[in-house]
């Protein structure tokens, strides 16, 4: 197989096979990434540290290596994943650099703004194939999730996804890990979240265990959401803001009062102990190595 030895993989199919769930928390900075890991390894827990495409344009090549670094040399596992990435330049920068040696274990091609699956499929294709040249497996979205996030395209039309498509879909584009649309939205929830389970345990017997499936849109949800979700199948969950908002709270109170380095610190660990608290909630804890 082309990813036999792919460091998400590996981490997805674990935590599928076993039952929990990844965080995939996205980091902003240094320290937010430095957070995560020294949060994973307090927690002995596998992780994904995950970057938006605004993070890669601003620290290109350097920050990718120094989250890779970081990443690779923790004592446990924890892979690095590239989210959303949408316009030609961010595909094109993450691919350029994997074909220089610096690369993503894992990249979302998010074409899911496309009219039709048919175009979705098109968009998604071409890089999906040059991603697999360089040993990195890809994350497509079938369906469409409405709001937006931190340099993201902010959607105003959601559409969910019909399990029937997906084995289609999947093997179209090649794509080796699927974020479905189950009534998630990017953003804050102005009502209760209503998740359709059902969309979510109708893929997983339709795609097996080979295709991971990653819920987006995880703001602000109840625990009890969480753990439904990892019991209906999905494996990946990426987190945002739960995180980011203690961090920057932190940092801007402390800075005001504090030496850099010891708001720096506080931050960090308050970055940390929100990673160690999905952690536990998603089942992760102590997992890592068993």
């Amino acid at each position: 197989m082309v990813f036999s030895n792919n460091r998400t993989l590996r981490i997805l199919y674990e935590a599928q096979k076993e039952g929990y769930g990844i965080l995939a928390q996205v980091c902003y900075d240094a320290q937010s990434a430095i957070a995560l890991v020294r949060a994973a390894e307090r927690c002995q827990s596998p992780a994904i540290l995950q970057l938006f495409p605004v993070t890669l344009m601003y620290g290109k090549g350097p920050f990718l290596q120094f989250c890779l670094n970081l990443a690779h040399q923790a004592t446990v596992p924890i892979s690095v994943h590239l989210d959303h990435a949408t316009d030609i330049e961010h595909l094109e920068l993450a691919l350029s650099l994997a074909e220089q040696g610096i690369a993503f274990d894992s990249i979302m091609v998010d074409a899911s703004h496309a009219e039709t699956d048919e175009e979705n499929i098109g968009i998604a294709r071409p890089y999906v194939e040059r991603a697999k040249k360089c040993g990195i497996p890809v994350e497509v979205e079938l369906g469409r999730l409405e709001g937006g996030e931190a340099g993201l395209r902010v959607i105003s039309d959601s559409k969910l996804t019909d399990p029937r498509k997906a084995e289609t879909f999947i093997k179209e584009t090649g794509a080796t890990i699927l974020a479905p649309s189950i009534g998630n939205l990017h953003g804050s929830y102005l009502r209760p979240p209503n998740f359709r389970l059902e969309i979510v345990r109708e893929l997983r017997k339709t795609l097996g265990d080979q295709v991971p499936i990653c819920l987006h849109g995880t703001d602000e949800l109840p625990d009890e959401l969480f753990r439904e979700c990892i019991k209906n199948g999905v494996s990946k969950i990426n987190v945002n803001s739960w995180a980011r908002d203690p961090y920057v709270q932190v940092l801007s109170e402390g800075l005001k009062t504090k030496a850099m380095p010891e708001a720096i610190e506080e931050a960090t660990e308050a970055f940390a102990a929100a990673c160690e608290r999905f952690f536990r909630l998603f089942g992760s804890a102590g997992k890592a190595g068993v």
